[in-house]
Formats: structure tokens, sequence, C-alpha cells
């Protein structure tokens, strides 16, 4: 989850560097093409079927539309705000995803504390989306535009891994479920980057770096480990470690394009991260807190 955290701060800041070569939407169209031929390779490889017949296919058409509206308000946001914006936003989906386990699993009921990190993160929310000033170069409007984008991404996402974990796909393998999903943002997004005049290509090596980076990397090797941890992990544990995710994403954004982070927008996002911990981590500190009661 550590690797994973890195690895995704990272691809919001590629994206945005490689915007002038090639529109971000465009490229989360390429990646997930060339991404989805490599896992139907693997699979291949490794002598695996596309069962249709088992009940996933429903829920699959479902998570690949969701993938692609994630990665359709991530591409347009991109354009709006900056790329530190966009990560911390982006990544408030365990939130959701925890909300809507609440009410679907039994085994995933948010306890009191957690209600109390929910609210914390959507006051850090708040803070941040309307405390601030706008990005260089655009107007406080626009630039909550896209920070609107990038939480509706986070919306997508968490909705993703409630599919996920409700559905026939718990039990899928990891190649089967990846799949669904680039495979529908590749026949969605595309037409949509050509249909908004986002095809532009400019053949430089930051942008050849960016979507091998973004193809092999994050797309195909970083998602096929989350599947595979979502299958052998309680999803709101997994999401207690989300919370670097940010901090690389705000650190990388600062490093290397320059971006500047204003005070209550930092704010606001100490105030996310603290709630992420208190809803996803909530099974980890109750444990450290009863190994330390054992103990005394």
């Amino acid at each position: 989850m550590f690797i994973l955290c890195m690895i995704w701060g990272l691809q919001q800041v590629v994206l945005k560097a490689a915007a002038p070569d090639i529109a971000p939407l465009f490229q989360i169209a390429l990646r997930s093409g060339i991404a989805a031929l490599l896992v139907g390779m693997l699979m291949i490889f490794r002598g695996e079927r596309l069962l249709l017949n088992d009940g996933t296919w429903r829920p699959g058409l479902l998570v690949g539309l969701l993938f692609a509206l994630e990665f359709l308000f991530i591409g347009e946001g991109l354009r709006h705000t900056s790329a530190s914006h966009v990560v911390v936003f982006l990544y408030t989906a365990p939130l959701f995803a925890a909300l809507g386990l609440h009410v679907k699993l039994p085994v995933e009921r948010l306890q009191l504390f957690q209600w109390l990190g929910i609210l914390l993160a959507f006051a850090g929310i708040a803070i941040a989306f309307f405390g601030r000033g706008p990005a260089s170069g655009g107007t406080l409007l626009n630039t909550q535009w896209g920070d609107f984008l990038a939480l509706l991404a986070g919306i997508a996402w968490g909705a993703t891994t409630v599919v996920i974990r409700c559905s026939r796909l718990s039990t899928a393998s990891a190649t089967q479920t990846l799949l669904y999903q680039l495979l529908g943002a590749f026949i969605l997004l595309m037409p949509a980057a050509i249909g908004l005049g986002q095809s532009g290509f400019n053949s430089t090596p930051l942008a050849w770096g960016s979507l091998i980076f973004h193809s092999v990397v994050v797309s195909f090797a970083s998602f096929l480990v989350w599947f595979w941890l979502l299958r052998k992990y309680i999803a709101s544990r997994l999401g207690v470690f989300s919370f670097m995710t940010p901090l690389f994403g705000m650190g990388f954004g600062v490093w290397l394009l320059n971006e500047t982070l204003e005070p209550s927008f930092f704010t606001g996002a100490l105030f996310v991260l603290a709630g992420i911990i208190l809803v996803s981590g909530y099974g980890w500190l109750k444990q450290i807190l009863r190994g330390a009661a054992l103990r005394t």
C-alpha cells in the first residue's frame, strides 16, 4: 500500500506535467487501452478466460462505467485546478466507500468514532474548497469547478469499491475485474477525448514517458495489486493507508510543478486526512488501544 500510494500520488502530477503535449483525458483513454491489452495478454499467459456466464458481467459493466466517469472527472479537473488539489479531493474516495459499505455490508458498519471522522473530513473538504483563492492563471470559479470535478472522481472511485465488494466481482480474479474497468474507460473516454477536441499528441520524451508510466506502472501493475488487496483485506482497513497518497501528491506537486499550497487548503487537507484515518483506521486503532490496555 505504501508503494501504491506513492505511485498514485505521482500519477496526477505526471498527467498535469505532460498536459501541454497530450491532454489528460486522451492520455487516460490511451493508457486504459494499452493496459487492457497487457491484462488480456497476462490472462492468456496464465490460461485464464473472461467468464461472462459467472454473473460478473453486469457489475463488470457498472464498474467499467464508474471507472470511466472517475477518470473523465480527473482529466477535466486537471484542466482547471492544480494536481495537488486533484489528488486531495480524489482521495476522499475511502470516505464514500465507507458510507456505501456501511449500508451494504454488516461487517463494515460505521461506529460512532468513524462518524466523527466523516464529519471531520467533510469539514476539511469545505475548508479546502471554499477557503482558498484561484490557481495561478485562473479564476476562482474555474478553480473551484476543477476541485468539484476531482471530488466527483472520488465519489465515483468510492462507488466502484462498493460495487466490487458487494457483487460477484468480490470473488472474481483481479485480472478480470481490472479488464472490465480498463475496457470501459477506453471505450467511453476515447470518443469523449475526440469529441472534446483533446486528441492531439505532441511526440516528446515527456509525453511518451508519461504514457508508458501510466499504461504499465499505474493502470496495469498498480491496479492489479489494488484489486488483489481488495479481495484479501477489509476495504476500510486498506483505506487507512490511503492518507499517504494526498501527502505524496501534494509533495510531488510542489516539488515537480512548483505548485503553491494555500494555508486554508493545507488546513482543509489535514482535516480530510485525519478524518480518513479515523474512518478507515478504526479497526486498526481499536486493536492498538486494546493491546495497550492488555499490556497494562
